[in-house]
């Protein structure tokens, strides 16, 4: 720790601000070539774009406010996990007023230890926004007077060397996971992207279709268990390579979730935003809950199923919306949905392509979690000076 001072982030920071949000009652503010940034998009650790876009106008008829690239943003409300999460700009973007830009005082901080020093902080932000009279809210005055430990910016700078060495080769693998899906996107339109002669349905294509249940969430010894258990929000990923939540057998035993298996097709039935009508190819075994549709099928057709109903998002959500269960799909629903009636020797073609892709997707998916689980075990232990730099051989 020799060397290392401390500062409130104020002091840190050049700069600690929020932003705002152009009236949706007024579409000429939207749609534009102006990114702008939503509390949500804080689960990304490194923002390179955004979901929506604004115009000028609506900068100039709002409280938005940009942040440039090289801030940390940090969500100061939202649903789940949220609150607290925070990121690093590698790209300029207008804000909302869930989200607190920090401008690291490059005299004292480095912009990317900033990033790494306050992600490592999202239990003490989530405590401390539980604390407050606006419950279940971060505000720029609390920001502002946290203290924050720094060493000197050589050693701020190999720390981040390391640090973001990890990040830089998730990322790589990331982008080499969206290149290879995108080459069985292109297979695919090659093989199936004319208009059919004849159409079919997925229940006819499959060998099952089925949901699950939840263990009550007031029984502590159903949960944080042996078993993974899949909810629909983690529709978000195509591939799914773990959960966030586990179960015990007798969670197993005293509810009706069921077992999806290893390259089964799932699909969000329900839930918020965008998620229902998400579609994803679980990598593991796991029991999964009432809202996820599951669908099984034999090694040869499952390619051809996942890659039409990851392409249909759309139509998927016009179903459910216009049925009597408005806002919500069902296993029936998803069992008498249309899909183009193939021959035997192009769904081979495209299936002898499509697993080696899959394969090759999921061993980066394993050594991102490995790299994860790495970085995650690093950051606490170098924020704090508990071991030295010198010591770490990547």
């Amino acid at each position: 720790m020799e060397g290392w001072n401390t500062y409130t982030l104020e002091q840190a920071c050049e700069r600690i601000y929020s932003g705002g949000t152009p009236s949706t009652k007024h579409p000429e503010y939207w749609n534009g070539n102006l990114k702008w940034l939503s509390s949500g998009e804080t689960s990304q650790r490194f923002i390179y774009d955004t979901e929506r876009k604004i115009t000028q106008e609506g900068v100039n008829n709002s409280s938005t406010k940009l942040a440039k690239k090289g801030c940390t943003v940090i969500a100061t409300a939202g649903q789940g996990y949220t609150r607290g999460q925070a990121s690093f700009l590698m790209t300029d973007t207008y804000m909302n007023q869930s989200v607190i830009a920090c401008k690291a005082n490059e005299n004292v901080v480095l912009p990317l230890y900033l990033y790494y020093n306050l992600n490592n902080r999202y239990e003490e932000f989530r405590l401390l926004s539980d604390g407050t009279s606006t419950r279940g809210g971060l505000s720029g005055w609390i920001l502002k007077r946290m203290d924050i430990n720094l060493p000197p910016l050589d050693v701020q700078a190999e720390v981040v060397s390391i640090l973001y060495s990890i990040d830089q080769k998730i990322e790589e693998n990331e982008r080499i996971n969206k290149n290879l899906y995108q080459q069985v996107v292109a297979l695919y339109s090659s093989l199936f992207g004319k208009p059919a002669q004849q159409t079919s349905s997925v229940g006819q294509y499959s060998e099952q279709i089925y949901s699950g249940g939840t263990p009550s969430t007031s029984k502590s010894e159903y949960w944080n268990g042996e078993f993974h258990w899949f909810s629909s929000g983690e529709t978000r990923n195509r591939f799914a390579i773990t959960t966030d939540k586990t179960i015990t057998k007798a969670g197993v035993d005293n509810s009706s979730t069921k077992l999806a298996h290893k390259y089964d097709i799932v699909m969000a039935s329900a839930g918020q935003g965008f998620t229902r009508g998400q579609t994803t190819m679980l990598l593991l075994d796991t029991y999964v809950n009432q809202s996820v549709i599951v669908i099984h099928a034999n090694h040869t057709v499952l390619p051809y199923l996942f890659w039409n109903l990851a392409g249909r998002y759309d139509e998927l959500r016009a179903i459910s919306d216009s049925s009597s269960i408005r806002g919500s799909l069902t296993t029936k629903m998803i069992a008498g949905f249309v899909i183009p009636e193939v021959d035997s020797e192009s769904l081979a073609e495209f299936s002898e392509f499509a697993w080696p892709v899959i394969s090759e997707i999921e061993n980066n998916l394993l050594e991102n979690q490995r790299l994860s689980t790495l970085r995650d075990t690093l950051l606490p232990r170098l924020m704090s000076g508990e071991i030295d730099i010198s010591d770490i051989d990547l």
